[in-house]
């Protein structure tokens, strides 16, 4: 009998960091997270260093805290990461505290998400998703003075007036914008590795982005900013989380208007939406679920995101 040699230790590490690059769009799918990375590479390859180191340095606490192996192997402890270190990366000019900035807040973000997935599975808590990120995200911004760290000049991409082709193009865009990318070529990689991870799941991405799209220009928001992508990429977080949860159309739906809606009141407060109105719109949602039985279930054990 031939026994199958098990992965070595580094081919693991390299598909659980992928996967953390897919858990981004909540997928598990070390093919989709490849795509993400080219989409990055492609777009603002800048950004690229800060992903990796990110993810490396969330990953590498999760192992170091021994925390579930399954749950490492997922990208579970990844994505935050990732997420980090490129949202360092975009904002802040290159210096010697850079990196361990994103060593430290990846690091964090592990240790975060340790015990709120816990109390998920024990507790029926609400899941995480990129709350971590956005909570470390908010204090890293409100404490760049006091850090030194001095912000990147603007230079945001050119977007060319409102048509059908550049409509596709904006559309792209609000898939690159979850992960700060302007550019539609990184958009189109990040939407090909949805439909190889899941075709309901990039289906109901590009329907999030589309609408996201359309209701910021009816409700004669800031064109630029619409074109850029810039009221989409909650919406298509939203849409794919909810529609992975339930097979209830109008559900995604809701989640997409909710995420719209709750996006404008950052600004409104001083603060950076980020992918604070997607968890928002998931949470309202869920929370809904457990009073009225609606059939959303985040804690279903197929749902590998938390």
């Amino acid at each position: 009998m031939h026994i199958q040699p098990s992965p070595s230790p580094v081919l693991r590490g390299f598909r659980a960091i992928l996967s953390g690059f897919s858990q981004i769009f909540l997928q598990n799918d070390p093919g989709c997270g490849l795509l993400i990375l080219l989409g990055i590479a492609v777009g603002a390859p800048e950004l690229l260093g800060g992903a990796l180191l990110g993810g490396l340095s969330s990953m590498l606490t999760a192992q170091r805290r021994g925390y579930a192996s399954a749950d490492i192997e997922q990208g579970l402890y990844g994505y935050n990461g990732i997420l980090l270190g490129m949202l360092i990366s975009v904002q802040f000019q290159w210096s010697a505290s850079v990196p361990l900035l994103i060593i430290a807040s990846a690091g964090l973000s592990s240790l975060m998400l340790a015990p709120w997935m816990k109390r998920m599975r024990n507790r029926q808590w609400l899941p995480a998703f990129t709350f971590p990120f956005v909570l470390l995200s908010w204090l890293l911004l409100g404490l760049a003075e006091s850090l030194q760290l001095q912000p990147h000049p603007s230079t945001a991409v050119a977007v060319e007036p409102f048509g059908w082709v550049n409509s596709l193009a904006a559309m792209a865009r609000g898939l690159g914008q979850v992960i700060f990318i302007e550019r539609p070529l990184s958009g189109f990689c990040l939407l090909l590795g949805l439909f190889v991870a899941d075709t309901r799941a990039a289906i109901w991405g590009l329907i999030g982005s589309a609408l996201g799209l359309g209701f910021a220009l009816y409700q004669g928001w800031e064109q630029h900013s619409a074109l850029a992508g810039l009221y989409g990429y909650n919406a298509v977080l939203a849409a794919i989380a909810v529609s992975q949860v339930s097979r209830k159309v109008w559900l995604p739906l809701v989640a997409i208007i909710l995420a719209l809606g709750l996006q404008p009141g950052f600004s409104a407060i001083g603060l950076p939406a980020l992918t604070m109105p997607f968890i928002l719109a998931c949470w309202l949602i869920s929370s809904s679920q457990r009073t009225f039985k609606l059939g959303v279930d985040y804690t279903d054990p197929r749902h590998t995101k938390p």
